[in-house]
């Protein structure tokens, strides 16, 4: 086979995520429309699941996202930092956060023990302000948030700072853990039991929220003021029980791809990368793909993941390698410097991120998520 790369190779980068800030703003269209009228937040933490903060939040805002919602602070001062003004939370802090920059950058902040709620207003009136502060009730997840037991201490503190000006409980929330219609009904009267002890303090939050994208769309109960969107906006789907995101009328955002870096034929017992764990059991061809688990393609989807290149799917060989791995054409015809796709839009015939997931026994969002900064991010679409 030609070792000459293809025509048009000098116009595609090596190796890319292809990130389509259009499929972003629909798909927030089209959650939205699912569950109103409850507002969404949009899910940024992590830079966007992998995609980019500061893009995806703009396009999210432009497709009616109300809120963002960021894991920790240095998140959220980054898109302040960006320009960005829409309302943030943040919910996981280091023990010595400082907190003063969320009052100071009209940062909400999540609020898991009586510790943290004293620390925040603390902060607040260090800098003569008011935070904004969402408590979080523990309803089954066991991590963070208020045990169920000093729930009601707290809001009876959150209440007196309130009144004193330090701070004011804008949210009430928690977290469903989606693990079954029994667990999640538990975890739905633990927070309609927080609720009332809120409001039996004197609180009156402005939002309640409770659902990720998962109780959004399939425990309507579970939305109350606001829904915290977050897989489903990168169009992938969020259950693990093989529903596609073209079924819940979403488009993959990311598209993984390279070009071929070298094509090679091999003869019946060669074996292939590392181990040797895969031999040709006939003559057949072998194209090196540019990728590998520096760029956080799984090693674990060895032998078991596809590709799409020269119009098909075609089979990881092989062991994956830290920069590159190799992918078995047979007879049909490739050349360096072909597009090959790893995962993207499976309309387009590509694998999904969820079929990478169970190529490698995880989830979609870890796939995508993970994908490393070696891959420059190349956005279309947008305003």
């Amino acid at each position: 086979m030609s070792e000459t790369p293809s025509t048009d190779a000098a116009s595609r980068p090596f190796r890319e995520a292809v990130v389509d800030l259009d499929a972003v703003r629909e798909n927030v269209e089209a959650l939205i429309a699912r569950v109103a009228p409850a507002r969404a937040m949009v899910v940024v933490k992590a830079d966007a699941y992998g995609h980019g903060a500061v893009p995806v939040a703009r396009a999210a805002l432009a497709g009616g996202a109300a809120w963002l919602g960021v894991a920790d602070l240095d998140e959220a001062i980054a898109l302040r930092d960006a320009g960005i003004d829409a309302p943030i939370l943040a919910w996981l802090h280091d023990p010595d956060a400082d907190f003063a920059r969320a009052v100071r950058r009209n940062v909400d902040v999540g609020v898991s023990s009586i510790g943290q709620l004293r620390a925040v207003a603390a902060a607040a009136a260090s800098v003569d302000g008011i935070a904004r502060v969402h408590l979080k009730i523990d309803t089954g997840l066991s991590r963070n948030g208020v045990a169920p037991e000093e729930w009601d201490e707290a809001v009876r503190i959150a209440a007196t700072l309130e009144a004193e000006g330090q701070v004011r409980v804008r949210g009430v929330f928690s977290h469903l853990a989606n693990t079954s219609p029994d667990e999640d009904s538990a975890q739905l009267a633990a927070f309609e039991a927080a609720l009332a002890a809120a409001s039996g303090a004197g609180l009156d939050p402005e939002v309640r929220h409770l659902a990720s994208t998962a109780g959004a769309l399939r425990r309507p109960e579970s939305r109350y003021d606001l829904v915290r969107l977050g897989i489903g906006c990168y169009g992938v789907p969020p259950f693990g029980d093989g529903t596609t995101a073209a079924e819940l009328g979403l488009r993959p955002v990311m598209t993984l791809r390279g070009r071929v870096a070298a094509v090679r034929r091999i003869a019946p017992g060669t074996g292939v990368s590392y181990g040797h764990v895969w031999r040709a059991d006939r003559p057949t061809t072998l194209a090196l793909v540019p990728l590998g688990y520096a760029d956080g393609v799984p090693r674990q989807a060895s032998g078991r993941a596809e590709v799409w290149l020269a119009g098909a799917r075609r089979p990881v060989v092989g062991r994956i390698a830290m920069d590159q791995f190799l992918v078995e054409v047979g007879d049909d015809a490739v050349a360096v410097g072909d597009e090959v796709v790893l995962f993207g839009d499976p309309a387009t015939g590509a694998p999904s991120a969820d079929d990478w997931g169970d190529a490698a026994d995880t989830i979609g969002y870890e796939i995508v998520t993970r994908v490393g900064p070696r891959v420059p991010r190349t956005y279309v679409g947008g305003a």
